[in-house]
């Protein structure tokens, strides 16, 4: 298995499909690189270089025991960007993977990437502070790690319907398809989990966003209950100068399963725009 080691001897896993232009995404918390399997091979097939690669402490990765701040996981993704020698990279990220795109650029600059897309982000702030009201309370991260510190595959079952699926509505993707993700979300170090939602929750990355010198799409379902539409979104799309914000109407937060055709689509046209 094809592996880059980064600052401190840690080795992650990564896929290379395809040649030409060059996509780099980077997954959600929970998840492994796998997550992006179905986009990438597609874009493959258009002509276009897709690198997606597991998280520190997350799918085939190794999970050390430290690392989980958005500083080292940006320098990660500047390691991998920079050992296969890539340029006008567009980086594509989901959920936590945005933050890391967000702090790639704000500590590496943007002369390797072409553009970004940032996708159910979960920025710019997730925390429920005095300036951000509409954020989620620390007594709502607490309760959840306590749950991952004796049953984290609980936390994976209970989170599945609501990733994929709106109340009310039909799952539009099958029972298997989402058994598969939940054991990708098993295979997790929960240590990393763990440190990584203090740096997801409490990281505030506005300023950040304001200094992003690149064209950003930013996609967002109307529906996500994970990172809410006017939490994440919208403020993410208003703070970035050169942004743009597409809506999926009644999308869930996983739309990267649920809508699949149409952000493979779309991700197609932005590039190729």
């Amino acid at each position: 298995m094809p592996h880059i080691t980064v600052n401190d001897n840690v080795e992650l896993f990564y896929r290379d499909w395809g040649v030409g232009a060059p996509i780099v995404f980077t997954h959600t918390w929970a998840l492994s690189s796998a997550m992006w399997q179905y986009q990438a091979m597609a874009l493959a097939e258009q002509g276009l270089r897709c690198v997606t690669y597991d998280r520190r402490g997350h799918g085939r990765s190794d999970q050390p025991w430290d690392g989980y701040e958005f500083d080292t996981l940006a320098d990660d993704l500047a390691t991998v960007i920079e050992r296969l020698d890539l340029h006008e990279v567009t980086l594509v990220g989901h959920s936590t993977g945005t933050a890391e795109i967000v702090r790639y650029l704000a500590r590496h600059g943007s002369a390797r990437v072409a553009r970004i897309v940032l996708v159910s982000s979960a920025l710019p702030l997730m925390l429920q502070t005095p300036d951000n009201p509409a954020g989620i309370p620390m007594a709502a991260w607490e309760e959840m790690r306590a749950q991952w510190r004796t049953d984290f595959p609980a936390w994976t079952h209970q989170v599945a319907d609501p990733l994929f699926t709106v109340a009310g509505s039909a799952s539009s993707i099958s029972p298997a398809l989402v058994e598969w993700s939940k054991a990708d979300s098993n295979a997790t170090s929960v240590k990393a989990m763990l440190d990584l939602s203090h740096a997801v929750s409490e990281t505030d990355h506005r300023a950040d966003l304001r200094r992003i010198d690149v064209p950003a799409l930013v996609i967002h379902g109307g529906a996500d209950e994970f990172n809410p539409l006017g939490l994440c979104g919208e403020p993410t799309a208003d703070l970035i100068p050169d942004s743009r914000l597409k809506v999926y109407d009644n999308a869930p937060h996983g739309l990267y399963l649920t809508h699949m055709a149409e952000l493979t689509a779309d991700l197609l046209e932005f590039i190729k725009s």
